[in-house]
């Protein structure tokens, strides 16, 4: 093997590297955010047995058996031919956080599911209203039992994120594609991209288990943590 390793060669686009992985982060922190919120509006939907649940199961079941690339594809080339002109961050995040959303919702449901129908009885019996019973006693306690199946997901998706480069996202992967082509170095190029990318998951899910452990105060009383 006569290669010779030069990661110094790659210095001068350590501003590059920064970059990249900024975008990755607001490109994860926006799809999170947006597929979270949509997911559990759709776990709420699946969860009812009124006609709502119909087109909430059509679409989760179209998101989940068709693939990510094409399903960005379809947001970055084929809504601007209906003349939806988007840039193509906001094509990614849209494509992203609507296949999050369809994953995240089975993950919410389960969690619902799980909540004993003796305890919705006694909150009633407490006098709390409908809202009240749903959000601390059905919603609340649902996502606590599957945050770390829920981070699991988000972590996986901003892993995932690394096909926006197909449609000119500059991400990480986006970047390494650009430096590994000025250089030619592409064994050193993309070992700093997937330590980048090591360094991101694993800060991504400490920030999660602060960020549950801050929510969930129950877990704090009870001197628990969360495994993510």
């Amino acid at each position: 093997m006569n290669y010779s390793f030069d990661f110094a060669s790659l210095l001068p686009h350590w501003h590059a590297f920064l970059g990249g992985l900024w975008l990755t982060t607001q490109l994860s922190f926006s799809t999170t955010i947006l597929g979270f919120v949509f997911g559990t509006l759709l776990a709420i939907g699946l969860d009812t047995r009124g006609w709502v649940a119909v087109p909430c199961r059509i679409y989760v079941e179209l998101i989940r058996n068709t693939p990510l690339l094409v399903q960005l594809f379809v947001v970055f080339f084929v809504f601007p031919s209906l003349g939806w002109k988007i840039s193509a961050m906001s094509a990614a995040v849209i494509a992203l956080g609507v296949n999050l959303a369809a994953y995240a919702s089975e993950v919410i449901r389960a969690g619902i599911q799980s909540v004993h129908h003796g305890q919705i009885e006694a909150a009633e019996c407490l006098g709390l209203n409908k809202a009240q019973i749903y959000w601390h006693v059905i919603l609340m306690p649902a996502i606590e039992k599957v945050y770390p199946a829920l981070c699991g997901q988000f972590v996986l998706l901003m892993l995932a994120s690394s096909l926006t480069s197909q449609i000119s996202v500059n991400e990480l992967t986006g970047i390494a594609g650009q430096i590994q082509s000025e250089t030619f170095r592409s064994f050193e190029t993309y070992t700093v991209i997937a330590g980048l990318y090591l360094l991101l998951a694993f800060s991504m899910r400490l920030g999660l288990w602060l960020l549950g452990m801050l929510i969930f105060t129950r877990r704090r009383r009870l001197g628990s943590s969360i495994s993510i």
